[in-house]
């Protein structure tokens, strides 16, 4: 949950030609200050985990366009390919990160820009350029010396920035071990305040002030003297006193300062203008005074914006004695916000003060929850709007803006990555035995109001303090049960739809990276798998290979899960260009493949390049003699572009028009063309990557196609949450014949509503976090399986026997229903902002960014981040759009 690095700029990486350069480094003088921006941390460690921190310590914003970065390789003086403009502002007392764009997660999580030029071994030297002078350099152009090979070198606080002398390591940096990253994005700085001599020219406002020392004064200002908290907040978005030294007066009501945010709440008595907030953070890193919550402080220093955050950075701090303590700053009681809010700037008018949540909020979104500790609450669940209204339709639009003002974020309050233990709202460790679920109730959610990645967060009062009270935001209430078993959707044969989320045996690819990964993964797909034991299944998202290796992988564990050859598997080969591709997989003792499986990819309405081939089986159940066309489809993701006409327009993502296109190519195929052995019987099952009333879908529907999702769990019905909000992506459509044939269609609802931290993966967790594994089914993917029940010859019927005369006759009849989802179904969409429940569903991804490092989801650094813009969410349909992207593992693995 670090505030700053995900609204910083993206990949950046422009080819200079210099002359040559004969630079050292500065390492002696003592009183050599820094005059301009200058390298505060190099790392240099394993594979590509390659980072340079730049730090400000100058009183203004810089302009970094004016700066580069140049790498000198193996003694030469000539830049060697790592020639680096830099981009965006640098505030003053900041630091920039620039990493090299395949490094580990830890560094991608603090990058502010990240470059795929080649960047230095050990040997290099290293200078930074405002234009063409020489402001900073490390090592010594034109000599080899390996003095930085696996190795973080960080900067001492009073640097010397000399770029005349020899260069010794052993001056000026602190070695530490390799892969060392936990200092990356600060810098203590204890030099004055200058003004840069390059060439730039510092632009923009400073966003907050060198780190301060946070020495108490030793005599009170005077009370005349401070200024109401309300008026440094103003009525705005922004500080009207912005760059302006206060006195500010309050009560502290949370403390932070050991948690990674550097600082601490307080709030005064207010100014009775509802317009305005009362409470504020104060920015004081390295403070150490012995503050308890509950203390009324009085406060110096100067006002800044960090990233859309109202804060003042400590100057000096004095601890208000008992007897100068204004009444009415005394005792603070939490302001109460309810959900709908009327506008954003309701959430904005409580910045940095103690609030309440007076509701039982439903948990929408958790993607984020292992990686950054937050979780996303909201009214109600969530809906993607094209999952229930036509796409631009103006139920649509409003379904959007209700969602985007009915949510808000719950932090654990701690500014790291992959923090241990994982903390529940409730304060407690999550654990196996006490976890939560999507839908789940967070009662009255109670904890400080802050702004940090474009979210609107409540986080606990004092994360830190060591106890569950401290850690706690609110009490959970279990609504959404797992459920016991598959859902009985009826029928003499049940066909089955999974995408299990890249299953590859090939490591370090699209899916597990160790054999233990692996096991882990199989181990939970073969347990679901066995579970829903549907005679056909359908699979999306396996690896894609000449031998069908990890297809037959997958079936030799299933039969020794079974204890017996229950299963076999259509043995394709390769399909199509992608990676992952489409397979079936079956029971030999309930149905046999009929004549050859074909395949759709030649028509050039169906990009194979773009989606992945559509696969097509009949198949004859033993037991009746009837026999059921089964197609097995994965269309274009919603991620990456198309270059389509108003690609993403209405909230349906990118690439519409493909899977559109796709999709009619598909019906046209199954009506005339697919050269498999003719049944009158067709079902079409998948990853459609299209919510129910996107266009994909209707274009199969004015085939002749039902949507039995649709048919018999109605328009709510979910297999997937993404940033917070719910939908499926995964679908049964039965032809004309079919149809009537259907007995019942359900999501298993045993992956979107669990936290992806119990899942097979081992990255971004902690030993204690990697624990949390079971083989169970949960968790095996994160999209819920589809099961489908066929009657394929109407069974055989008793009739019923005559009315008993002396009976009294039936007073009314019995209407059957259809079989209900196995976990509640959601109530009603609720408010609160696109994206998978919890500033995004069960994944249904993310959160959002999530603070403390990374933007994104799929796998850190892999998976789209929640847009962040505005005041926690993308605009409105961009904001669909994005929400209807499926997470973050498709688009590191797409096109």
């Amino acid at each position: 949950m670090k505030f700053t690095s995900k609204l910083r700029a993206g990949i950046a990486a422009a080819a200079l030609v210099v002359g040559a350069w004969a630079l050292p480094l500065a390492s002696t003088p003592a009183n050599a200050q820094a005059t301009d921006l200058f390298i505060s941390e190099y790392i240099e460690g394993t594979s590509n985990n390659k980072a340079l921190e730049i730090y400000n310590p100058t009183g203004s914003a810089i302009d970094l366009s004016q700066y580069r970065v140049a790498v000198y390789a193996n003694g030469g003086t000539n830049p060697s390919g790592g020639n680096i403009t830099l981009e965006g502002t640098l505030a003053p007392g900041e630091t920039f990160v620039l990493a090299k764009n395949n490094a580990g997660a830890e560094i991608l999580g603090l990058a502010d820009q990240v470059t795929s030029a080649g960047l230095w071994n050990g040997d290099d030297a290293i200078v930074l350029f405002s234009g063409e002078t020489v402001v900073d350099s490390f090592g010594q152009v034109g000599v080899v010396d390996d003095f930085g090979t696996n190795v973080t070198l960080r900067r001492t606080a009073q640097p010397d920035t000399t770029t005349t002398d020899a260069f010794d390591a052993s001056v000026q940096w602190e070695s530490l071990p390799t892969d060392t990253f936990d200092g990356l994005g600060s810098h203590s700085y204890d030099g004055p305040t200058v003004t840069p001599t390059g060439t730039a020219s510092p632009t923009g406002t400073p966003t907050s002030s060198p780190s301060p020392t946070a020495t108490p004064t030793s005599t009170p200002t005077a009370p005349g003297d401070v200024t109401a908290i309300g008026a440094v907040q103003g009525e705005g978005d922004a500080s009207p006193m912005q760059g302006q030294t206060v006195t500010v007066q309050g009560v502290v009501t949370a403390d932070h300062r050991t948690t990674g945010y550097n600082g601490f709440f307080i709030q005064d008595g207010g100014d009775d203008n509802p317009a305005t907030s009362d409470g504020l953070f104060v920015y004081a890193p390295n403070n150490t005074d012995d503050l308890a919550i509950g203390d009324e402080v009085r406060i110096q220093g100067r006002v800044s914006e960090y990233y859309g955050l109202t804060q003042v950075s400590l100057s000096s701090l004095t601890i208000v004695p008992d007897t100068e303590i204004s009444p009415a700053a005394i005792e603070i009681t939490p302001a109460e916000i309810t959900l709908p809010v009327a506008d954003l700037g309701v959430f904005e008018a409580h910045e940095g003060m103690l609030v309440t949540v007076p509701q039982d909020l439903a948990i929408l979104e958790y993607y984020n929850y292992g990686r950054y500790g937050e979780i996303a609450v909201g009214t109600d669940r969530q809906f993607q709007p094209t999952a229930l209204h036509a796409p631009g339709s103006p139920e649509a639009v409003a379904l959007a803006e209700q969602n985007l003002l009915s949510r808000v974020t719950l932090d654990d309050g701690r500014n790291t990555q992959n923090p241990s233990p994982a903390y529940l709202p409730t304060g407690e460790e999550f654990t196996l035995d006490n976890a939560f679920r999507g839908g789940d109730l967070v009662q009255s959610p109670t904890g400080v109001l802050s702004f940090g990645f474009d979210l609107y967060r409540i986080h606990p009062v004092d994360p830190a303090g060591g106890t569950v009270e401290g850690r706690k935001t609110g009490d959970i209430q279990s609504v959404n049960v797992r459920p016991e078993s598959a859902p009985e959707v009826g029928g003499s044969l049940q066909v089955g739809s999974f995408n299990v989320l890249n299953y590859f045996t090939t490591l370090n690819s699209r899916g597990a990276t160790t054999e233990e990964e692996l096991a882990r993964q199989q181990a939970k797909i073969v347990t679901a798998i066995n579970k829903a034991d549907a005679a056909v299944v359908g699979l999306n998202e396996i690896e894609n290979s000449e031998n069908s290796e990890a297809l037959l992988t997958l079936v030799d564990a299933l039969n020794e899960a079974a204890g017996e050859e229950k299963w076999a598997a259509i043995e394709t080969g390769a399909l199509g260009t992608d990676e992952i591709t489409t397979a079936f997989i079956y029971q030999p003792a309930l149905v046999a493949p009929v004549g050859d499986f074909d395949v759709l990819d030649d028509d050039p309405n169906f990009d194979i390049s773009r989606h992945r081939p559509a696969l097509a089986q009949t198949f004859e159940e033993l037991s009746s003699g009837e026999t059921v066309t089964v197609a097995v489809n994965h269309l274009k993701s919603k991620g990456s572009e198309c270059n389509e006409p108003n690609e993403g327009a209405d909230g349906v993502g990118n690439c519409n028009q493909t899977r559109t296109e796709g999709a009619q190519a598909l019906a046209d195929w199954l009506a005339d063309g697919a050269e498999v052995e003719a049944s009158d019987n067709v079902l079409i099952i998948g990853d459609l990557n299209s919510y129910d009333y996107e266009s994909p879908i209707t274009t199969l529907e004015a085939a002749g196609y039902t949507d039995l999702i649709k048919q018999f769990q109605g328009d709510q019905a979910y297999s997937y949450v993404f940033d917070g909000q719910l939908g499926y992506l995964d679908h049964a459509l039965a032809n004309e014949a079919l149809q009537p044939k259907v007995t019942g269609a359900a999501d298993w609802h045993i992956n979107s509503d669990e936290a992806s931290l119990i899942d097979y993966s081992m990255e971004f967790k902690q030993d204690a976090e990697d624990a949390l594994f079971d083989e169970s089914e949960f968790r095996s993917s994160d999209h819920d399986p589809v099961l489908v029940g066929l009657q394929l010859v109407p069974a055989p019927t008793t009739p019923a026997p005559s009315p008993d005369p002396t009976s009294p006759a039936p007073t009314g009849s019995v209407t059957p229903t259809s079989p209900a989802p196995t976990s509640p179904a959601p109530t009603s969409p609720a408010p609160t902002s696109p994206a998978p429940t919890s500033p995004a569903p069960t994944s249904p991804a993310p959160t959002s960014p999530a603070p403390t490092g990374s933007a994104s989801p799929t796998s850190g650094d892999d998976r789209p981040g929640l847009p962040d813009t505005g005041a926690g969410i993308a605009p409105l349909l961009t904001a669909v759009a994005v929400g209807a992207v499926v997470a973050a593992a498709w688009l590191r693995r797409r096109s």
